[in-house]
């Protein structure tokens, strides 16, 4: 998680620690007669709670408790639901006022979340299966132990899921299925902020499908993101170093910000936003605007390698800072903007491509000296197949000059949607 850049949780509390709450909360539930103790188990009375089925949508009469799961015959309702389970052998349990036993799995959350953020806060999240019956239970019991409990968000997250060759159709990744891999197993190969970004492509309540070729086509995304912006950094430094060798002061007035340069950031502030603003989508977030603003810094690079007007070049490199500026305040709200310097996140992008393609770095170097050799003697078919089998490995080999330099890329496969840079 924090090589995802995810940030640290202020409190982490585990059960086993929170029994006297747990234990508590029941307590003031059984007091309000919202729930009753049978022979060491405590059962919530869902009848007692008028909302229930607020949250899902759920009716109570439609919900037939015993389909799947025999009925515990001591319940006065199939729906009702336990807060306490009485002991069994084996299982870890502790004192209570009505026996030995242990928590119930809805009551455990309900009660820790009330002990760190009270029984009013604001955002609750969980996956999309957890609407029904656990957090709809977890309503029922923190309303009926506190009246005035409520949650003003619920985010529910969509499922990563996986295409089943056999049956040709997305299935979910889970461990009973054996489909399903670790951050760990993933970042391997792939960047964690490659990784990150995959996960952000799509809006947190959709689900999600995995699959190599999309976490290349993030793989190349970032790649093109970091790039631009360590290009933009240089040139920017190369320009202030020029000025000051140059006796250019600099207290002197700064040229304002071009007019495609604000209508760049007015529009990636205003999409940015907008997005945001709808339920975090972030789907294609890092897509349009986001890719003009990467675009204008690219075209501006260029137009300022040329010989231009002193004001001219002076309002460019403003709105080259600024559009800087509006790019990293995106990756800093969604973090990925990189912990390191861009040179060294750029080659960890290239470190993870070699390992993809079980090549070393020298291994590619040599192959490009060899292509180099063919194009002299003119032999363009080995020149050509050198390019060719580095690009089905995932590298890319770029012409600059006389140089010839390489990159990641992502490897052609079946149904492949393209990568942010290439749209």
């Amino acid at each position: 998680m924090a090589n995802l850049q995810c940030l640290i949780p202020t409190h982490q509390p585990r059960v086993t620690d929170h029994i006297e709450q747990i234990k508590d909360m029941i307590t003031q539930i059984i007091n309000k007669d919202f729930a009753y103790v049978v022979e060491g188990d405590v059962f919530f009375a869902v009848e007692k709670f008028p909302n229930y089925g607020q949250l899902s949508g759920q009716r109570l009469e439609n919900n037939r408790a015993g389909e799947r799961v025999e009925v515990d015959l001591r319940k006065r309702n199939p729906a009702d639901f336990a807060l306490w389970k009485a002991a069994k052998p084996g299982e870890p349990s502790w004192e209570s006022p009505w026996g030995p036993g242990r928590p119930g799995w809805h009551i455990e959350c309900s009660a820790m979340s009330a002990q760190y953020l009270t029984f009013k806060f604001d955002i609750h999240g969980g996956g999309l299966d957890l609407i029904f019956p656990h957090h709809e239970n977890e309503i029922a019991q923190s309303c009926a132990a506190c009246e005035d409990s409520n949650i003003s968000y619920w985010m529910h997250n969509g499922h990563v899921t996986q295409k089943d060759a056999k049956k040709n159709e997305e299935v979910k990744m889970s461990k009973s299925l054996g489909n399903s891999f670790t951050i760990r197993d993933v970042t391997l190969k792939y960047h964690p902020l490659a990784l990150r970004y995959f996960l952000i492509s799509t809006h947190y309540g959709s689900p999600l499908s995995y699959s190599l070729s999309h976490l290349e086509g993030a793989s190349d995304a970032v790649f093109y993101i970091y790039q631009t912006l360590l290009d933009c950094e240089e040139a920017l430094s190369r320009h202030q170093e020029a000025s000051l060798t140059g006796g250019m002061e600099q207290n002197s007035k700064i040229g304002g910000i071009t007019a495609d340069a604000r209508k760049c950031i007015n529009k990636l502030h205003d999409e940015f936003e907008t997005k945001m603003s709808d339920d975090l989508n972030t789907s294609n977030l890092l897509t349009g605007a986001f890719l003009e603003a990467l675009k204008f810094i690219n075209s501006s690079l260029t137009l300022l390698k040329k010989k231009l007007q002193k004001q001219q070049q002076l309002s460019l490199v403003q709105s080259l800072i600024e559009t800087e500026k509006a790019v990293k305040m995106v990756l800093e709200v969604l973090g990925l903007q990189p912990l390191c310097a861009y040179r060294e996140v750029l080659q960890q992008l290239k470190d993870k491509a070699l390992t993809r393609a079980g090549l070393e770095e020298g291994e590619v170097l040599h192959l490009i000296k060899d292509r180099t050799v063919a194009r002299q003697n003119k032999d363009f078919l080995r020149s050509d197949q050198i390019r060719i089998d580095l690009a089905a490995k995932g590298i890319a080999l770029m012409d600059v000059g006389a140089e010839t330099q390489w990159r990641p890329c992502p490897v052609k496969r079946e149904e492949q949607a393209p990568s942010a840079a290439e749209e």
